[in-house]
């Protein structure tokens, strides 16, 4: 039986497109391996991240999460597995502290609570409202025609040699204000994604054990919600 429901805690169209758009970042955008004595200029960087996310078929890796509550002032920490696939595929499997599901094709967007024997469901373009975010979830992104990219200021590398980046959404109505993305090194991988919403809350997502093009089944992104599951439809 549907039920249908409007609101339920951090799973709005809203707020779930601005998670998507900043955590997109290191799921579109694995990069290739290249060691620099010195940073490279901004647009040689940007012209490799282009390429790279052009030949990116799949991708999944570990990661955590953490979100700062500024109304709280408490930090929530969550641990998983990310899964990508082109065009617009994408599951994140919570393992830590409580089991959940997020999982989003091109028909429909899923989150299910096992614990409450829930799941929430809207259709997929219902959710993915950002012009820039279809862009990216198409494949068809152009980072400089998207984004103000920078490295950060006033340090470009963090304290293990770390580029650190910049991007600034071009797009007038964005809701998020900027990413700041650290790149390895020596691979030139995103190890990391933070931003800041307009309420003043922090997410910063950390990123280990990467694989590439491991040729991910569609399986892996439908969803079927378990006998006995409440389901609520959102607008």
């Amino acid at each position: 039986m549907q039920k249908k429901s409007s609101v339920y805690k951090g799973f709005t169209p809203k707020t779930l497109s601005q998670w998507l758009t900043a955590t997109l970042f290191f799921v579109l955008f694995p990069f290739f391996a290249c060691v620099a004595a010195e940073i490279d200029p901004i647009d040689d960087t940007v012209q490799k991240l282009q390429r790279v996310y052009e030949e990116t078929n799949d991708f999944q890796a570990d990661f955590r999460q953490e979100t700062f509550n500024k109304s709280l002032k408490r930090t929530m920490i969550e641990e998983g597995l990310v899964f990508f696939k082109k065009p617009r595929n994408m599951r994140w499997d919570y393992t830590k502290p409580e089991v959940k599901k997020l999982i989003i094709n091109p028909q429909k967007a899923w989150l299910y609570l096992p614990r409450e024997k829930t799941a929430y469901v809207q259709k997929a373009d219902n959710l993915v409202q950002s012009a820039t975010l279809i862009r990216f979830l198409s494949g068809l992104g152009k980072l400089k025609d998207d984004f103000q990219i920078n490295y950060a200021q006033p340090e470009a590398l963090d304290k293990h040699g770390n580029y650190l980046l910049k991007l600034t959404p071009k797009e007038k109505n964005s809701s998020l204000q900027a990413l700041g993305i650290t790149l390895d090194k020596n691979t030139y991988f995103i190890i990391q994604v933070s931003f800041e919403d307009l309420m003043g809350n922090i997410t910063t997502l950390r990123f280990s054990n990467i694989a590439l093009n491991a040729g991910l089944s569609d399986k892996l992104f439908k969803f079927q919600p378990p006998a006995g599951t409440n389901i609520f439809d959102m607008p």
